[in-house]
């Protein structure tokens, strides 16, 4: 009966040895688990900078304000007849 015992003591303990510490543990699924959420975080900021630039081609597609705009902003041009002032702070 007491060799019984040992052994199912035993058995027990390489149980939650394999399960806590062992292949495909819990410490493994924890930190798997972890890099999910990281990935997920990471790939839900890609989604919203895509979104941005869906609406940016399309509004690029639709408009010439926004290729004006980005002419302007970007390549510094300027329309016929305009007159085009920088203003520069102190520093």
């Amino acid at each position: 009966m007491r060799l019984l015992t040992v052994l199912m003591l035993s058995v027990l303990a390489w149980l939650q040895y394999d399960f806590w510490l062992g292949k495909n543990g819990m410490m493994d699924y924890l930190q798997v688990k972890d890099n999910v959420e990281i990935q997920q975080q990471a790939n839900a900021e890609l989604v919203q900078r895509n979104q941005q630039m869906y609406v940016e081609i399309y509004d690029l597609h639709r408009g010439v304000e926004a290729v004006e705009e980005r002419a302007r902003n970007e390549l510094g041009m300027v329309k016929p007849g305009e007159t085009f002032f920088r203003i520069v702070g102190d520093k």
